[in-house]
């Protein structure tokens, strides 16, 4: 992965360019399909332009790579109810509680370069 593409995917999704940061990410992930801040940063695109089905299958591949992040669940949860599929949702947002995330409002991030190798 180029961390430069990776950079400018960052910048068109903090421009709130939420497609074109996803088109940018999409061969990235393809690349790196394990890299947890790659999956998170295209689950987060897809959620805020409204492609929730991508956003669902970004996120459900974000738990896969790191079954222990209680934000995952959350924005996996979130997505879910976005999709009237709030009975489904209940199980993610659980697991949550139990890892102690706390509840989330909106699907934001942070992203360290060292999270990147």
């Amino acid at each position: 992965m180029s961390y430069e593409e990776f950079q400018r995917a960052v910048m068109y999704f903090d421009a709130q360019d939420y497609q074109e940061a996803a088109r940018i990410l999409v061969p990235i992930v393809a690349e790196e399909p394990g890299n947890r801040a790659v999956v998170e940063l295209l689950g987060r695109a897809y959620f805020h332009s409204a492609q929730l089905g991508r956003a669902e299958e970004a996120f459900r591949r974000l738990v896969e790579i790191d079954p222990c992040n209680g934000w995952a669940y959350q924005a996996l949860a979130r997505t879910l109810d976005r999709r009237n599929r709030g009975d489904e949702a209940e199980k993610y947002r659980r697991m949550a509680r139990v890892m102690g995330a706390e509840e989330i409002t909106a699907v934001n991030m942070a992203v360290h370069a060292a999270e990147l190798v």
